[in-house]
């Protein structure tokens, strides 16, 4: 059985929003200026988290592997202060290196 093949984006030619008549979902008339939004809305969403470092700096990533009962501990004092794991792990790394 042949999988389908799921098309991310679809790209064609320029539309003059101001001439052509173009309904999103809602039914609402898509003009240039709700284009404008949307874009910029979809940009936020594809740039992700803001950087802890700058602006417009990507803020580098750690991987680090840990016994089950620690991520557990972990998951669970996230969920009683209701934070991110990431933030309670930065917060306990800043701790340790001030401290050594």
């Amino acid at each position: 059985m042949a999988s389908k093949v799921k098309i991310k984006y679809t790209f064609g030619p320029d539309v003059d929003l101001s001439k052509t008549v173009v309904l999103g979902k809602n039914g609402k008339r898509i003009t240039n200026a709700r284009a404008e939004r949307l874009a910029h809305e979809a940009i936020e969403k594809v740039l992700g988290r803001p950087s802890l470092t700058a602006k417009n700096v990507e803020s580098p990533q750690l991987k680090v592997r840990v016994p089950v009962k620690l991520k557990k501990a972990l998951d669970k004092e996230a969920k009683r202060r209701g934070e991110t794991k990431s933030a309670i792990v930065r917060e306990a790394l800043e701790k340790y290196l001030k401290s050594a």
